[in-house]
């Protein structure tokens, strides 16, 4: 660590930093309440979820094992004479009553005002509101675009009550008049299209004056971290018009919901300045446990309006079985909290408040605030080698807010020297190799995505119609981002947790001087491989040609051996993500290795098993006897081994079809007894699949029109992208001396320093020979980069599977491209040129055509 960067840090932001009055120092806190971090672990992502305490956890296990704590049965209420005989229900209804009374606490709402409903979390407190809610043709629900999906899902309820529901922009300006001693704020709204849904119900209700209309806003928002104005809870409690003007939604009476699932955490709305209707949370976001439990504050007079149409156990006070006879019970927990309360998880929140009451909720906000605004500072000075700016931050702020008003969390995305941006799950896999932990996508709040990124309605719809979905891999699509990367930070992180991740920035995406030698990739978009390879995501096009026969009748004279290149293993893969096994000589056809990679694992759910999923599938060897026409399986979770004929009359499982990839395989299964084996060797239900011989798949092709396999250039089996996977002895030499000098020296699982055998990254074809990574230049049939997944981050060892950063960290630092960290290069066998009875053999020369 430069402590000249810590001294400077604490010159700045030294008075918030760390609790200097508090009990414990942050080092102090680091030390004794969170040593599970000491291992390295840098977690940002408490916008999330934050960290449990161990000593908030050992004080949960304490109380749970001298107390003993039994259902209550009626705790709903503050008075109970005698409901429950139980002295063990009466404790636990007290301390029950104890935890509501804490929760209105730390809002400062006062018991007379307000009641606490315990819920399963905060979407289930706004989902009660949504469906008890006083909906009619006449009510409007209106929303700001920075709201979490749960916040969204309430227009469902409204619009299927006839209701109207649009969503504003709020734009707030921060002036000095002139006149008065402080600043003024003055509030703007602009509205987006008015949504109503045809063929909705219509309530009779009473005429518009009289009707109920609701505005929803977060606290803070859980994208970009912006914080909004109480004021506007006063302003559309009394005034709406102030900011709807003239608008017909002015009209009726407004009810105004937070969202402060996430404000909550540093700045809690105070209900005794901000008469908020309702306010939704969650604790684990406050102190990491427990999860699934949040509450609903809500004012006495708008729990009065709102109807719960089920009733259960918890909520009623009288039923009779065989008629239409209910009676609820009064009181407004009673009357909300369906079934058992939640007692043990809410037993355990005292001890969380107990840990943020003893440091205080306004010292915890000065401490995140001044790493926030840390990262936020030095990410924007960042610069590219000609000069261009690497970082794009996501927020809104007026020029006196001060930082402790700016959130606890930083949203950005990075761009290249170009102007071409990373896609934030290249940032996320790569933080993760670094032990860093952080958020990338929209965060659950469309409405701040498309804000920030500048996605128009025309945007959002082509993404999804090009397959785009919330959480998966489509983080640029049409050049643009559709989502973002999100650091957040908690009580208990530290200015070495913000150092960290600010030099795994610099070191991974910001341009120096290029360096291409010895096997390094340019980070910032240039490299030696062609624009057309870039553009197909290092999916090059060339030619290999590996056996001298093939060579001679090609005619390819002109291909020169610049280095003598020698096959020294051969390995074939007959079931995907299981091992393999080495051979001298093998055949080859239409589909590359014959049988490599013909077989796979699905799980009873569909879903293909690989070793990523599974890492156990490692454990389970193979070989095939070309002579007696069998697969040979072994495992050690398995008594015997278990052979598989090869023979088409050996299948008995029947003829299915499914998707791998975007192409779709008819696959051949297999008998109960083939399918209990595998599900034993994998600890998981699961059969085996075949491919059918290549001429019966079926393929995609790019107009999305189904195709005979034998239509398209390239045919393979369960292969992820190409037939073969080459990776060169000297390329594996040179990653070990990189992982043997690294400065820190990664020590690996069993306490030696990390050593990669070429076996680790799966390839079919191990050649020597040449320099290291000349194979980059090699060109042939289809031959790319191979981008490295995290199965070669996996060892075995006595039977079990272990897991690491290495090589995959080591290769990310030097052999990362437009995203891929690549090593070793993709193989198509030329379907022209085959000969039905060419095989590969272990000590053949290979003739490469360099670029």
């Amino acid at each position: 660590m430069d402590y000249a960067d810590k001294e400077e840090f604490l010159k700045e932001f030294g008075e918030d930093y760390g609790y200097p009055n508090g009990p414990k120092s942050i080092d102090q806190i680091r030390a004794t309440e969170f040593k599970r971090l000491e291992n390295g672990t840098v977690y940002l992502d408490h916008a999330g979820a934050t960290l449990y305490s161990e000593l908030q956890m050992e004080a949960i296990f304490r109380d749970f094992t001298t107390n003993v704590y039994g259902n209550p049965p009626n705790c709903k209420s503050l008075i109970h004479i005698l409901d429950s005989q139980s002295d063990i229900s009466l404790a636990t209804c007290d301390i029950v009553r104890a935890a509501r009374e804490q929760v209105l606490d730390y809002f400062n709402a006062s018991m007379k005002d307000y009641k606490c409903i315990f819920t399963s979390g905060a979407t289930a407190a706004l989902k009660l509101v949504g469906e008890a809610f006083p909906w009619s043709h006449q009510s409007s629900y209106m929303y700001t675009m920075e709201n979490h999906n749960s916040v969204l899902g309430i227009r469902e309820y409204a619009l299927s009550q006839g209701a109207a529901a649009f969503a504003i922009d709020v734009e707030e300006a921060v002036d000095n008049d002139g006149l008065s001693e402080g600043l003024v704020t003055s509030t703007k709204i602009s509205l987006h299209p008015i949504q109503r849904r045809k063929g909705a119900s219509f309530p009779e209700r009473d005429p518009a004056g009289d009707a109920y209309n609701l505005f929803a806003f977060p606290s803070e928002c859980n994208f970009s971290g912006s914080r909004f104005n109480l004021d506007l809870v006063n302003i559309m409690k009394k005034n709406p018009e102030r900011i709807l003007e003239i608008s017909p939604f002015s009209k009726g009476r407004w009810m105004v919901l937070i969202d402060a699932a996430k404000g909550c955490v540093t700045q809690p709305p105070d209900l005794s300045k901000y008469p908020v209707d309702f306010v939704v949370m969650s604790f684990y976001k406050i102190f990491g446990y427990p999860t699934g439990l949040g509450a609903l504050i809500m004012r006495n007079d708008a729990a009065k309006l709102l109807k719960n149409t089920y009733f259960s156990g918890g909520t009623v006070a009288a039923s009779i079985a065989d008629i239409d006879f209910v009676k609820r019970r009064q009181g407004v927990e009673e009357l909300f909290e369906d079934g058992s309360a939640s007692f043990l998880s809410i037993a355990s929140i005292r001890h969380g408040f107990n840990l943020i009451n003893s440091l205080t909720v306004p010292a915890i906000c000065r401490h995140i605030a001044s790493l926030g605004m840390y990262v936020r500072k030095v990410l924007l000075s960042l610069r590219h080698e000609n000069g261009a700016d690497v970082c794009t931050i996501y927020a809104t702020y007026t020029s006196e807010v001060s930082y402790h008003d700016t959130g606890s969390m930083v949203s950005f995305n990075l761009k290249r020297p170009d102007g071409s941006w990373f896609g934030y799950r290249e940032v996320e896999k790569l933080a993760s190799l670094s032990g860093i932990q952080l958020r990338t996508g929209c965060f659950c709040n469309p409405g701040a995505c498309a804000k920030y990124l500048g996605l128009s309605h025309s945007d959002l719809l082509s993404n999804i119609e090009a397959g785009h979905v919330c959480w998966d891999d489509n983080d640029i699509i049409h050049g643009k981002p559709t989502g973002a990367i999100r650091v957040s930070f908690g009580y208990m992180s530290t200015f070495e947790d913000a150092k960290k991740f600010i030099d795994f920035i610099r070191n991974s995406f910001v341009s120096f001087p290029n360096k291409s030698a010895n096997g390094n990739l340019s980070r910032g978009g240039s490299s030696h491989f062609s624009p057309e390879g870039i553009r197909m995501v290092m999916q090059f096009v060339i030619l290999l040609y590996l056996a001298s026969d093939l060579f001679r009748i090609s005619g390819m004279e002109r291909w020169l051996s610049v280095s003598k290149y020698v096959i020294k293993f051969i390995t074939v893969y007959p079931i995907k993500s299981c091992a393999g096994f080495s051979v001298e000589r093998w055949p080859l056809c239409s589909t590359g290795l014959l049988h490599d990679r013909e077989w796979l694992l699905k799980s009873q759910t569909g879903e293909i098993l690989t070793q990523k999923k599974v890492p156990e599938m490692c454990l389970i060897s193979t070989y095939i006897d070309l002579n007696q026409e069998i697969l040979v399986v072994k495992s050690p979770r398995c008594r015997d081994e278990l052979p598989i004929n090869l023979k088409p009359d050996s299948y008995n499982g029947g003829i299915d079809e499914i998707d791998l990839y975007g192409q779709r395989y008819e696959v051949l299964g297999y008998a109960d007894e083939v399918n209990l084996w595998f599900s034993k060797a994998i600890g998981r239900p699961c059969s085996l699949l075949q491919c059918f011989s290549p001429k019966f798949r079926v393929c995609l092709n790019k107009r999305g029109d189904t195709v005979m396999c034998r239509d398209l250039e390239s045919r393979l089996n369960f292969t992820n992208e190409a037939q073969f996977l080459l990776v060169s002895e000297e390329s594996v030499s040179d990653l070990n001396s990189k992982l043997s000098s690294k400065a820190d020296t990664r020590k690996g699982i069993d306490g030696v320093t990390v050593k990669v055998n070429p076996m680790r990254f799966r390839p079919n074809l191990v050649v020597s020979g040449g320099e290291p990574y000349a194979e980059d230049r090699w060109r042939n049939l289809k031959i790319g980069g191979c981008n490295r997944c995290q199965m070669i981050n996996f060892t075995h060892k006595d039977g079990q599977v272990q897991k690491s950063k290495e090589p995959l960290a080591t290769l990310a630092s030097y052999r990362r491209l437009k995203g891929k960290i690549l090593f070793g290069i993709l193989l198509r066998y030329d379907i022209t040129e085959l000969d039905t009875d060419s095989y590969l053999e272990v000590g053949q020369e290979v003739h490469v055509n360099p670029e």
